[in-house]
């Protein structure tokens, strides 16, 4: 069986892309910082028939990515998918007006910081297998400016530009890097969830594009 790790993982569109891959063979490690919540979602894997497990970390902790990759490995070893999807907090969020050196750097050690020490524990395995998948989920600032969003869309927009550049160094590698930017509110229990992880599963398998922006006439 392959496995899948998404980081950042939550009820709402980390369990959509968990059960699309897991209703597609894959078993499913959840990885973020609220371990009850996260054994939840394994409870409710494991009861579509997902076999699923749950790994601690905070994503701004580096040393604690790095050991729940390590226990994903031990348990499922290689990881042929890392999905990155972690959603900052509302508080976190400035207007371009109220950027500021502080609350610019938390969005860019959340947003880029934590993919780049993900990225870190996959990659290297993915490239001396010639095989796997980096999948990227961001919110529309990455692609269109949007004010409200000021100091995410800095940290994401930059995080899209290196998503653009994994793709075109990993193409002949086997190793495929992907963006999916979604411009729509989410509303939970919508179905919007469960649509977005189908085009993530369509771009994995296909791999004929690096990036869909996503908005409520694409779903």
């Amino acid at each position: 069986m392959k496995t899948i790790a998404i980081v950042g993982a939550g009820a709402g569109l980390g369990m959509s892309i968990a059960k699309k891959f897991g209703q597609n063979g894959f078993r499913v490690a959840l990885i973020a910082r609220n371990e009850e919540k996260l054994n939840q979602l394994v409870i409710e894997l494991e009861q579509l028939g997902i076999e699923a497990a749950s790994f601690q970390a905070d994503i701004l902790n580096k040393e604690q990515i790095e050991m729940a990759f390590a226990a994903v490995k031990e348990k499922y070893g290689f990881i042929d998918v890392l999905e990155y999807s972690p959603t900052p907090s509302f508080d976190s969020v400035a207007p371009t007006l109220d950027v500021t050196e502080e609350n610019a750097l938390y969005q860019f050690q959340y947003n880029v910081l934590g993919a780049l020490s993900s990225i870190k524990q996959v990659l290297p395995d993915m490239l001396d297998k010639q095989s796997g998948a980096l999948l990227f989920t961001t919110g529309g600032a990455s692609v269109h400016p949007v004010p409200r969003m000021g100091n995410v869309g800095i940290a994401i927009s930059g995080l899209r530009n290196y998503i653009f550049n994994l793709n075109s160094e990993l193409a002949d590698k086997g190793v495929y890097a992907g963006h999916l930017s979604i411009g729509i509110w989410m509303q939970p229990n919508s179905g919007v969830q469960d649509k977005i992880a189908d085009i993530w599963y369509d771009m994995y398998t296909k791999r004929d594009r690096v990036e869909k922006f996503i908005t409520e006439d694409k779903v």
